[in-house]
């Protein structure tokens, strides 16, 4: 009668049971309705509300770095994604969150213990006079099962298991965002040593050409049609030349060791693979950013930051049920008795039933200080969700503009290393017939020098610009390490 009573005073409570505190409410912000650097702005459907959403559909290109057509850059992505020692650490991180969740989750249930023991006890004949020694002898055995359970009358439970849920959804967005990080820098590295051996082959390729006009200059002075000083400042531009090329060498060194420590392996690892030279990947077509709302859908530190704020929403509603009494539910049932084969007997049984109450009014101040602490830390969240928001569309924004100056840029370098190789050749042509001094052939080759490297350079800058535009838009991004199915459930 006494375990039915409980059972339905129990089961009345529960259904009248609330959880205290607030409950979350994504934060909507107002955006506008395209980039300002956008050039070409795509039309765009609904409001442009901020809304943080794990779920949302990206349509940016999934995986951009294919196309740029180049198989090893797409093997490199691949084993980075699979190797790279800051994702192992970033989905540890991910792994603990799932099980400090699936510890919250178990609180919402019984608590079940068992124990058993077996004794054996010798009184003194002092304490038991006149009993001779096999009745001072005392054996005992019993075994028995604990369970108890809090009553979730106030929600304390419950919003704990909510605030960690979003933990756990909040450490699986910065695992995609360092996802994010890791492939638009290894996509960086390789972009830029391309870049690197192509002004190598610039510089090597002008080198050579210079030392020509130097033989030219020397068979004209063993001729007797030139001087000392002609061929010193051959020489001298020449040397100055091949000067560039170990710093280009050393640069290129260090970014293939970047790019093997990236992918896991040793910096000695693909030193003979990167080694022979490619031409810079080709520059995508026109990018298409969406509207700021979409981006903001899909960047995982903007959804990191919104499901931290989630979290803390939740604690406040931990630290507020303090406030109220904790009902806690316990049972007891076992066998004890003095000889093991008696120990299920009918009269063997031990059973105790027990309602707890714990309740910390009398702490109210404390209770009240963790609550201020709480709301405290919802307010930094907040703060650090609408900076979060505001940096994304900073990136964004910049990346736009830089992107689309540096293919303007790209454009006029290009015409002009064009125009300064054909000067160049011409120089030289008119310098071998007499029609010009060798002052004109060296201001000619050191402009094209000059013009063939800013051009490697700023090609290297307007493709390394799209990467990092792709990694602002942090769109469609394939998820390697797949969410774990106790955090995936909402």
């Amino acid at each position: 009668m006494v375990i039915r009573s409980l059972t339905l005073a129990v089961a009345a409570a529960l259904l009248a049971a609330c959880a205290v505190g607030p409950d979350y409410v994504r934060p909507t912000l107002s955006t506008p309705a395209a980039f300002a650097r956008d050039e070409a702005p795509a039309a765009t459907t609904g409001d442009n509300a901020v809304a943080a959403d794990a779920t949302a559909t990206p349509q940016a290109d999934a995986e951009f770095w294919r196309s740029f057509n180049d198989p090893l850059l797409t093997r490199l992505v691949d084993e980075s994604l699979s190797a790279n020692h800051d994702l192992r650490i970033a989905l540890s991180r991910y792994d603990r969150a799932n099980a400090l969740l699936r510890n919250a989750k178990l609180d919402r249930y019984p608590t079940v213990t068992a124990s058993g023991s077996a004794g054996e006890s010798r009184s003194s004949a002092d304490q038991m006079p006149g009993v001779d020694r096999a009745g001072r002898d005392v054996e005992s055995y019993s075994l028995g099962a604990d369970v108890s359970w809090e009553l979730d009358l106030f929600g304390r439970v419950r919003r704990n298991v909510e605030a960690q849920r979003a933990e756990a959804w909040a450490t699986a967005s910065d695992l995609d965002a360092l996802q994010v990080a890791i492939v638009g820098e290894v996509t960086r590295s390789y972009v830029e040593l391309r870049g690197l051996q192509e002004r190598l082959r610039v510089a090597r390729t002008n080198a050579d050409n210079q030392r020509e006009t130097l033989r030219l200059v020397d068979a004209r002075f063993s001729a007797g049609r030139g001087t000392d000083f002609d061929t010193s400042r051959a020489r001298a531009q020449l040397e100055t030349t091949l000067s560039r090329v170990p710093a280009l060498e050393a640069q290129e060194a260090v970014t293939m060791h970047r790019l093997a420590v990236l992918t896991g392996q040793t910096p000695d690892a693909l030193i003979a693979e990167l080694t022979p030279q490619q031409v810079l990947p080709s520059l995508p077509a026109r990018l298409q950013p969406g509207a700021p709302g979409e981006l903001l859908r899909r960047r995982p530190d903007v959804i990191a930051a919104e499901h931290r704020l989630h979290a803390a929403t939740a604690r406040i509603g931990v630290a507020t049920a303090d406030l109220f009494p904790r009902f806690t539910l316990g049972g007891l049932i076992g066998s004890q008795a003095i000889d093991s084969s008696a120990l299920f007997e009918r009269d063997s049984e031990t059973r105790l039933v027990a309602l707890g109450i714990d309740w910390s009014f009398l702490d109210i101040g404390r209770v009240r200080a963790r609550m201020a602490a709480a709301d405290a830390d919802a307010a930094g969240e907040l703060a650090r969700y609408q900076q979060s928001v505001l940096l994304a569309l900073e990136d964004t924004e910049n990346a736009l503009v830089r992107y689309a100056r540096a293919r303007v840029e790209d454009q006029h370098l290009e015409r002009a290393a064009l125009d300064s190789a054909t000067a160049a050749q011409l120089a030289r042509v008119r310098y071998e017939a007499g029609a010009a001094d060798l002052f004109e052939v060296l201001d000619a080759e050191r402009t094209q020098l000059t013009a063939q490297e800013a051009f490697a350079d700023g090609r290297t800058r307007s493709v390394t610009g799209a990467v990092a535009l792709y990694k602002a838009l942090a769109g469609g991004w394939p998820t390697r390490l797949p969410l774990r199915e106790d955090v995936a459930v909402r």
